[in-house]
This record gives C-alpha cells, sequence and structure tokens, in this order.
C-alpha cells in the first residue's frame, strides 16, 4: 500500500480507472463495457489487491457509477476499497449542472452517491478548472462536502501549476480543506508537467496520480498499431495527432527496451510512470482480463538510471494539452 501524498490515505500501488465501464450507448464512448464484462474486470482487480478506483459523474453520462454501484457491494465491504469520482463536466440530462460552483458540486455529490449507492466518496475531485467560478466558491462547497460526511478527501485534476497553487493557498488562508492529489496526465509521450506541476506537488506534498500513463494505449504497442478505440477515441487524436512523429521515436525506444526485457511494453511505459518522484499510483483503463493481468505482473520492473535516461531521450517538448 502507498500513502496518497502526506494524507493518512492508503491506497494500492495501481488505481484501476473505470472510464472503461459503462454502457456503451451512453455518452459517446462504444468501446465502454457493459454491466456483466465491467463486474468481471472489478472482480479480478478486487481479488488482485487492488482497492484504489477511479471513475467520474459524466463517465458514460453516469452509467459508470452506475454499474459499480450495482455490482461493487456484492464484492467487497464499503471500507475495503478507496472510491474516487470526479465532478466538473456536463451531464446530458442536466446540463444546468455543470462546473465547479456550490450549486453544481452540491448537487452532483449527491447524485454521485446515490448512482454509486453509497454514503461517502473517499476522494472527491475536480475534474477540471472552472473559470466561470470564483475558486472561494469552488473551494469552500468542497470545504463543506468534507464537513457534512459526504467525502473523505478532495483531489484535482488537471490543470495550471498556478491555478493548484491558488486554490491550495484559498483554502489554507480559509481554514478550508486542501487538496491532497494532482490527478495529471503523465507518460512518456507528455511530460510537460514535469516543468512546474510535479515540482509543486513535490514541494507541498500532494500526491500524483497520473492519468492515461501508457498514453490511451500508445505505448502499448508499436508505433502505428491501430485498434478499434483508437479510431473511435476523438480525445486521443486531440491529444496525440500533431505529434505522431515524435511520438513515434518514443515509442520506439519503449519496444526496444521492452525486447531486450523480455517485457511487454506497457509494463515498461508503467515502470517510468511508477518510478518517477511523487507518483503514489498511476490509473490504468483496461477492457480486458489480460490487460489488467499484465499490468500486475509488472510490478516488479525496476528500471535502471541508463534505461531511463534511454526512454527520456527521444522526447522533444509539445505544447501542453488537457488544461481546456
Amino acid at each position: 500500500m502507498h500513502r496518497l501524498g502526506r494524507s493518512g490515505l492508503q491506497v494500492s500501488e495501481l488505481c484501476l480507472g473505470c472510464m472503461s465501464f459503462g454502457e456503451p450507448d451512453r455518452g459517446g464512448h462504444p468501446w465502454t463495457l457493459p454491466k456483466d464484462e465491467s463486474r468481471a474486470l472489478l472482480r479480478q482487480a478486487i481479488e488482485a489487491g487492488v482497492n484504489f478506483l477511479d471513475t467520474a459523474n459524466v463517465y458514460s453520462d453516469g452509467s459508470s457509477e452506475e454499474i459499480m454501484g450495482e455490482v461493487l457491494w456484492h464484492m467487497v465491504r464499503r471500507d475495503e476499497v478507496v472510491l474516487a469520482t470526479k465532478v466538473h463536466g456536463v451531464m446530458l440530462a442536466e446540463p444546468q449542472m455543470r462546473g465547479l460552483s456550490r450549486r453544481s458540486i452540491l448537487h452532483n455529490i449527491d447524485a454521485s452517491l446515490k448512482r454509486l449507492k453509497t454514503d461517502h466518496i473517499d476522494l472527491y475531485q475536480t475534474h477540471r478548472w472552472d473559470n466561470d467560478t470564483p475558486i472561494e466558491e469552488t473551494m469552500e462547497a468542497l470545504h463543506d462536502v468534507v464537513k457534512s460526511g459526504k467525502a473523505r478527501y478532495i483531489g484535482a485534476s488537471t490543470m495550471w501549476a498556478w491555478q493548484f497553487a491558488k486554490a491550495q493557498e484559498v483554502a489554507r488562508a480559509n481554514g478550508w480543506t486542501p487538496f491532497v492529489s494532482m490527478q495529471n496526465q503523465i507518460s512518456l509521450l507528455y511530460r510537460e508537467e514535469e516543468r512546474e506541476m510535479i515540482p509543486l506537488c513535490l514541494d507541498q506534498g500532494v500526491g500524483l496520480i497520473p492519468w492515461s500513463p501508457i498514453a490511451r494505449g500508445k505505448l502499448a504497442r508499436p508505433a502505428g498499431a491501430q485498434t478499434p478505440r483508437a479510431g473511435q477515441d476523438k480525445y486521443m487524436q486531440y491529444l496525440f495527432s500533431k505529434t505522431e512523429e515524435a511520438d513515434a521515436r518514443v515509442i520506439s525506444a519503449v519496444q526496444a527496451l521492452a525486447t531486450e526485457l523480455g517485457r511487454p511494453m506497457a509494463q515498461v511505459a508503467l515502470a517510468w510512470v511508477r518510478q518517477k518522484a511523487g507518483v503514489t499510483a498511476p490509473i490504468i483503463g483496461v477492457t480486458k482480463p489480460e490487460q489488467l493481468a499484465e499490468a500486475l505482473a509488472g510490478l516488479d520492473l525496476v528500471l535502471t538510471p541508463g534505461q531511463i535516461a534511454a526512454l527520456e531521450a527521444p522526447y522533444i517538448p509539445r505544447m501542453p494539452l488537457g488544461q481546456e
């Protein structure tokens, strides 16, 4: 078990990302898994010792949370898992309840609890920054959610470092609950967080739980290889469509080291993220049992400084993305 930043929260070395759970006809993600297939993967993860589960209210328009609420409590007691979800995005049935206003946060925490069939969230996270709401309003509302017992801790996801620093200072100045975690994009194909966000979190004792540690699967297969999800994933195209040539060089370095070690590429890419200073638990998204088994089997892999340097050498800086 790993401690999340300086908090007292203990979580497994990997976090299971539950964006892949959801009804395929809801939310524009035709590659998501309906209830029975989601149940099998959840059981596999829990039986392997993964206790950290991350979802969001908007994943498959709420059906990710619904599926988890329907199947999870038949497998484990509530205190055996660390359950994380997020707030910010637009729910199709409730377009006015978006963002991080007090109205939205207090409404959406109750809606998530209802879908998840629980009385509290262990880690309640802001999914993105809200330019339309004063950060003081957001942080006070999140503090009230914690004090009401509906959430144990709060965290944030992708934003600029100055925004995160401002949110933390507002919380401290007013005696409100600060963020204990940052869920940001970190992978061998996206290292822009090394500039400011990672040093800030290290200095402040904030735990990192990176999303897309294998770059939505791109680091798990040779450059140019396609999957059905890759062709349907518009966000993947947004993140990587302009850097394909540079990405190919990084992917080739991962492939070369994986071949040398006799390991799957995904294990090499995950090992690099796991060994990064400040990282508590990378968030892995899987749609097949063998993908989860492969990630778990790679937890023994420790890269040498020379191997890390070889993986990092082809990277070139790119425009920061995801802070929209």
